[in-house]
């Protein structure tokens, strides 16, 4: 009996690995172990990390370690509305026990619309705030650093005071006050991205102590991984784009040549009795 329930366990996590290994998943949610589901269209695993597409075309994805993917499902059919992007599970009272808040307790918060939200108000980028968000907690809610920095994007104590968040760990408040940071940073380096990311994660002290970014490891890696993310998004937007728009030219330019070379053919010629015979009235 216990040679069985063996055998069955390593099928499952064959089966598992397996699904995770194949690149392609219509309509599924990402179940992760941070309380968090991401419903996307299709995934593909890129080394230690799983790429989840959440639009159709390929052009907006978030990259998570595979580690931190618990299951995949499918996704539930949409009661009143779709429901794209990073949604949070109800938050839990401890960090570490999830199951220590009532699941009637919270309203799941879709971060999609949260970053779209905040990011319109403060004119950025929303592609650029969920590449910070990314770096800075790993989209962890109740994420909190070594030196104390809380919630997605890691606001210290006192920034988010005077930011007015009276809660670091309320994933909008939190996202509203990070995305007024970092505009209010932009403005004060004139939007020198590479300045502005820096003193996010160093302080504004330390890159006007230097002069530029600090010479701390953290901080220049902190950077690079931000700016390498975003342009990956933007370069992938681009070959989107490009690609829609030659499928576009490509679509004209043959319904083109076929009215000129049905125009240019004789009364009764092959191409007339094709161009018939595809027509609704001759199929009648």
């Amino acid at each position: 009996m216990s040679y069985f329930s063996s055998f069955r366990l390593r099928v499952s996590a064959i089966a598992l690995f397996a699904m995770a290994a194949l690149p392609c998943f219509a309509g599924e949610v990402a179940v992760l172990r941070n309380g968090f589901s991401i419903k996307h269209e299709r995934r593909e695993v890129v080394g230690e990390l799983t790429r989840l597409y959440v639009s159709a075309d390929g052009s907006s994805f978030v990259d998570v370690p595979t580690a931190e993917i618990e299951h995949f499902e499918a996704a539930p059919e949409p009661a009143t509305s779709v429901n794209m992007g990073l949604t949070s599970l109800p938050l839990a009272k401890n960090a570490n026990d999830r199951t220590s808040a009532p699941v009637t307790e919270l309203t799941p918060v879709d971060l999609s619309d949260v970053v779209n939200a905040a990011s319109g108000r403060y004119r950025l980028d929303p592609d650029l705030v969920n590449s910070v968000i990314k770096a800075e907690s790993g989209f962890h809610v109740r994420a909190i650093s070594p030196k104390g920095a809380q919630g997605l994007m890691q606001l210290m104590p006192g920034t988010a005071s005077q930011l007015g968040v009276p809660n670091a760990f309320d994933p909008q408040a939190n996202v509203e006050g990070g995305t007024k940071y970092l505009r209010e940073l932009l403005e004060r380096y004139n939007f020198d991205l590479v300045k502005a990311l820096a003193a996010y994660n160093a302080g504004p002290q330390r890159v006007e102590q230097f002069g530029g970014v600090p010479p701390y490891y953290e901080t220049r890696a902190y950077v690079a991984r931000i700016v390498r993310d975003f342009n990956k998004k933007k370069v992938a937007q681009e070959k989107s784009a490009k690609a829609a728009e030659q499928a576009t030219s490509s679509s004209k330019k043959e319904a083109a040549a076929s009215k000129k070379h049905i125009a240019g053919a004789k009364p009764g010629s092959p191409s007339q009795l094709q161009a018939k015979a595809r027509s609704p009235q001759a199929t009648e």
